[in-house]
């Protein structure tokens, strides 16, 4: 007992001892130590050792900040020795208590370290010291030996500044421990090493497995310890083997089966399915999961491609079903009340007959009594015939306006009650009232235009008082001498234009091939672009811009832009609501629309898709009336329309026309292009513009009374011929009437009118052989002066200035004077919202396609770039930032590319851009959530890097939405030839930029790409610890660039 006493009395004073060591920072001395308090020391050994890294914390943040963000956390990751502190001890003991002389100090640490950073970390020597250098080489500074320090030397192990003199009693290192060549210290080898001691290969001559030799002529210089901790590239034997897990620096376990164990392993895995890993494995097997994740992204799709129409179609038909319910009810009203009107006129014929029998019967009887000179008693009113007539008349005026007020003749319709219960205006908020009201408006608008059709005197005054023709604000278009110039080439496409466009009158413009028709419209429409304007174009006889006017100006283009992949009703309803007035009841609305396609017959391809080229729709004539649709829904004020009945046949241009007409009772003014109408055309036509070429007018005014002009120049239309098409034969040159010369025509229109001649053409003036002459000499001479190279200059110039022009005219804003308040962006983002997701609902399949092929492209990329720990994967991550880059831009063209020609339209008639590019960006979020999730589900379970899916996951969401919008640029800024080109060509440009250490860092921070890679790199380096954070560091400074100063 009192030995045991004493043991641990000395026990205590040597913990106080070390303690007030520990506090002042000197190291203690273990040399002269009890066996029995070995745990002791080793316990107080790794307590100072633990606090080494606060003498340089602050110098890791500030030049390794890039690799090491918390200098405590790494330092605890890589050398954490509480669990199994077995090797210090045995060191002490090896060393005779004298470890703590032989451990290195922070200076030392700092100057070892210091070596990775010069000549790029390749440099195996350290640099010469004060303890080895050309006059002092002990054998402690050979690799695997160490030193302690000069007897009486006290070494504070957190000096950072000095290092001791450390060359006396020269010994092998210790295992768990690494010496390196050229400084005589110990430093613990870290977390996830395997550091033994090393054995002498006789068949080769070096020290096993570290790959040094001993110094040669020195016998008793046996093989040391490990001698190097470095990256793994060059210095992998310290690292724990592959297949075994080293829970200490000094043991090696083989991994379990149903575990695996990757280098650098402290501990072994579970694997997924333990039957899955083989004893010593080194990774897990997961690319089954992959393959059944890659099945069932298989059957989603599948289900998507033949159901994705589905959604839309069972809304569809509950609308279909709605309003065919309204309309049967409204037909059925409609019936009835034609029914009761019948009842009513008979009732009425019959009251009439009755009437004049009552007369004649009073006349005779009066007659009989004044012959008999019987006096009529006439204090009883019942029994008065003179009254009868009267109440005979009373009821036929009491059935005439009060039909419900009749017992006889009351026929129970409805239609009061449905008067009284019907909610109005903005009280509309189901389907079915919205539908009831639009019907029942419309079947009475139908019978009023019966009854007009029959010439009734009822119909007439129906006409008269129907207040359902609403007018609508008139535009009236003046111009005078309005003529245009190309600004390159200088020439004319219209040439001293005068005259007058009125609201409510149907005006047809007409000439040959090359007469300037179309030009004509732009010019009225303000959309010309690259031509120098002369004359002046009035607006209800004021300057003002017509486009000032756009919000009520409708403009049917020449091609039908029409969006494919929307039904005929969804095109209609968006641009009623985004173009109609913001105020307007959304019932009001639907009247609206639903009159247009009744006007246009487009009732039985109402719910058909438009179509596009791969996929057929309506037909083409019936695209051409949705184009003209999409601008009368909007109730225009000034129609212009571009050929609108090219491709019609006669029966749908009557129609289109009759629905034209019906526009311009509400005080519209349209003007429209129009080639070769057939006669029964021709004649519903109000005006007519008729153009010669060069850009004159031949005739401008009634076409009535075209035929009565010609003929008063000599030009009479034959019989059985068509009148327009006989006028442009002759303005084609094809007919030559005889005396008549087609220049003439332009001339003879602006003298009788009393217009502006030009100077040019009053010099043919005087005969019409002058004339000839003169024209033909300035066209040969004009050919002549122009050479082939200035005429090809010209073109560049018209076609540079036309672009521009016509970019600035559609991004320009001016006044509005249209006095219509249509929805704000948000109203019309929710709109475009709203389209955006039905076209991409029904463009599902081609999205199913696309994440069909970004998952074979994770599965090819997964299995090809296997891990590699040297670079933490950079190989594989770099081709899946050239992969996903490339499929995400292609994708994203889609969402421009193809609807450019719309976009244009909609803004010209001022749609929001902002809600425009708002809606597109938002619904391809979708797509920005949902590819990364795609694409990692094959390459994670095929590839199985160390870092988490997480991480990954966040990288590359960030890197397909910038991605998304470099497609976007392309889309907006070029061709969809060039736009696709740039898309494939880019991503590996950058790339290759980006990983090319000798390009300029400039050029290579403008690479996305770089911060991508970047990106994975660190999420996957973030998971290396331990032994690896030498490695991390190194990879961390090759592939960002960075110029880290040593610590």
């Amino acid at each position: 007992m009192p030995a045991a006493l004493r043991l641990a009395a000395a026990i205590f004073l040597f913990c106080i001892s070390t303690i007030c060591c520990l506090e002042d920072g000197t190291v203690p001395d273990f040399s002269n130590a009890s066996p029995a308090a070995l745990p002791y020391f080793t316990q107080v050994f790794y307590d100072s050792f633990a606090n080494f890294s606060e003498s340089f914390a602050v110098e890791i943040s500030q030049h390794l900040g890039f690799c090491i963000k918390d200098p405590k956390k790494d330092w605890n990751g890589a050398f954490n020795f509480s669990s199994d502190l077995e090797f210090v001890s045995d060191c002490i003991t090896d060393t005779d208590g004298d470890l703590t002389q032989r451990l290195c100090t922070a200076a030392e640490t700092k100057f070892y370290f210091n070596s990775f950073f010069i000549d790029g970390g390749n440099n195996d020597f350290l640099r010469p010291n004060k303890n080895c250098n050309t006059t002092s080489w002990v054998s402690g500074c050979e690799p695997g030996w160490a030193c302690s320090v000069v007897a009486g030397q006290n070494v504070h192990i957190k000096d950072s500044a000095n290092i001791p003199s450390r060359t006396q009693n020269c010994r092998p290192c210790c295992e768990g421990f690494f010496c390196p060549r050229g400084i005589t210290c110990m430093i613990p080898c870290p977390l996830g090493a395997y550091c033994p001691r090393a054995e002498l290969n006789t068949s080769t001559g070096v020290c096993d497995p570290y790959n040094y030799q001993p110094p040669p002529g020195q016998t008793n210089h046996s093989c040391g310890g490990a001698d190097r901790w470095a990256d793994v590239g060059s210095n992998s034997e310290i690292f724990c083997p592959a297949g075994f897990f080293c829970p200490s620096t000094v043991r090696r376990v083989s991994c379990s089966s149903g575990f695996y164990c990757r280098m650098g392993s402290i501990s072994e895995k579970r694997c997924f399915r333990k039957n899955s890993c083989k004893p010593n494995s080194a990774n897990q097997n997961i690319t089954l999961f992959g393959a059944l994740l890659m099945v069932a992204l298989s059957l989603i799709l599948l289900i998507i491609y033949n159901f994705s129409g589905q959604i839309l179609t069972r809304r569809e038909r509950r609308e279909a079903k709605s309003r065919e319910a309204a309309a049967r009810s409204a037909r059925e009203i409609a019936q009835a009340r034609e029914r009761w009107k019948a009842a009513k006129d008979l009732a009425k014929k019959h009251a009439l007959g009755l009437s004049r029998t009552f007369r004649r019967k009073s006349s005779l009887k009066s007659s009989d009594q004044h012959a008999s000179d019987v006096p009529l008693n006439l204090s009883n009113p019942s029994t008065s015939m003179n009254k009868e007539p009267i109440n005979v008349s009373q009821m036929e005026n009491s059935i005439e306006d009060y039909p419900e007020s009749s017992g006889s003749f009351h026929v129970q319709i409805g239609e009061t009650n449905m008067k009284k219960n019907m909610p109005k205006g903005k009280q509309m908020h189901t389907r079915s009232q919205i539908f009831k009201y639009v019907y029942a408006q419309i079947e009475r608008e139908k019978a009023t235009q019966q009854q007009t059709n029959n010439l009734t005197f009822s119909g007439v005054v129906a006409l008269a008082t129907d207040n359902n023709i609403r007018t609508r604000p008139v535009i009236e278009v003046a111009f005078k001498n309005l003529t245009l110039t190309l600004k390159g080439s200088k020439k004319q496409l219209l040439k001293s234009i005068t005259g007058k466009l009125m609201p409510g009158r149907v005006a047809a413009v007409m000439g040959p091939s090359g007469a300037g028709k179309t030009t004509f419209l732009s010019a009225l429409a303000g959309k010309t672009t690259g031509c120098d304007v002369s004359g002046s174009v009035l607006i209800n006889d004021k300057a003002e811009s017509i486009r000032s006017y756009k919000k009520i100006i409708g403009f049917v283009p020449q091609d039908d832009i029409v969006h494919g992949n929307l039904t005929v009703e969804e095109n209609l309803w968006f641009s009623a609501r985004c173009r109609l007035s913001a105020d307007m009841p959304k019932a009001d609305k639907v009247l609206v629309v639903e009159r247009v396609i009744e006007s246009l017959g487009l009732q039985a391809v109402r719910d058909c898709l438009v179509g596009t080229v791969e996929k057929r729709g309506i037909s083409g004539g019936q695209r051409k009336r949705v184009n003209v649709g999409l601008e009368m829904v909007m109730e225009p004020s000034l129609l212009i329309l571009d050929e609108p009945t090219s491709g019609l046949d006669s029966a749908s241009s009557q129609l289109l026309l009759r629905a034209l007409r019906r526009e311009a009772l509400e005080g519209v003014n349209i003007c429209m292009v129009v080639h070769q109408p057939s006669y029964t055309l021709f004649k519903m036509f109000d005006d007519l513009v008729l153009l010669a070429k060069g850009g004159l007018v031949v005739y401008l005014g009634a076409v009535k009374k075209v035929e009565d002009y010609f003929a008063g120049l000599g030009i009479d239309v034959p019989e059985r011929v068509n009148p327009p098409d006989y006028f442009i034969d002759i303005l084609e040159g094809i007919i030559k009437p005889p005396g008549i010369n087609v220049r003439q025509l332009p001339l003879k229109w602006m003298l009788i009118n009393g217009n502006y001649v030009p100077p040019d053409m009053q010099q043919n003036l005087s005969t019409v052989d002058i004339l000839e002459k003169d024209c033909e000499a300035n066209d040969s001479s004009g050919s002549g002066d122009q050479s082939a190279a200035g005429e090809v200059w010209d073109n560049m110039a018209d076609e540079f200035q036309h672009r521009r022009e016509h970019l600035e005219h559609k991004l320009s804003k001016g006044k509005d004077l249209s006095n219509r308040r249509t929805p704000g962006i948000l109203q019309q983002y929710r709109y475009f919202l709203g389209r955006v997701g039905k076209q991409r609902l029904r463009e599902a399949r081609i999205q199913g396609i696309d994440f069909l092929i970004l998952g074979l492209a994770g599965v090819c990329l997964g299995t090809l770039a296997k891990v590699n720990d040297e670079s933490f994967g950079a190989a594989g991550y770099t081709y899946t930032i050239i992969a996903v880059s490339l499929l995400c831009k292609i994708g994203a063209l889609r969402s421009f590319s193809p609807e450019k020609l719309h976009y244009w339209r909609e803004r010209s008639s001022g749609m929001s851009s902002l809600a425009y590019f708002l809606s597109k960006d938002t619904i391809d979020h979708f797509n920005t959530l949902v590819k990364p999730i795609v694409y990692l589900s094959m390459f994670y379970f095929f590839n199985n890097p160390r870092s988490s899916i997480l991480d990954n996951y966040i990288i590359l969401v960030a890197l397909v939405y910038c991605v998304t919008g470099i497609g976007y640029v392309f889309a907006i800024c070029f061709n969809p030839g060039s736009a696709q080109l740039w898309s494939a060509l880019l991503p590996v440009v950058l790339t290759l930029i980006a990983t090319q250490q000798r390009n300029s860092k400039f050029l290579s921070n403008l690479c996305y790409s770089k911060w991508a890679l970047e990106g994975f790199v660190i999420a996957s380096a973030e998971r290396y610890s331990g032994v690896w954070l030498i490695t991390r560091c190194m990879t961390h400074r090759s592939f960002l660039s960075l110029k880290s100063r040593a610590v």
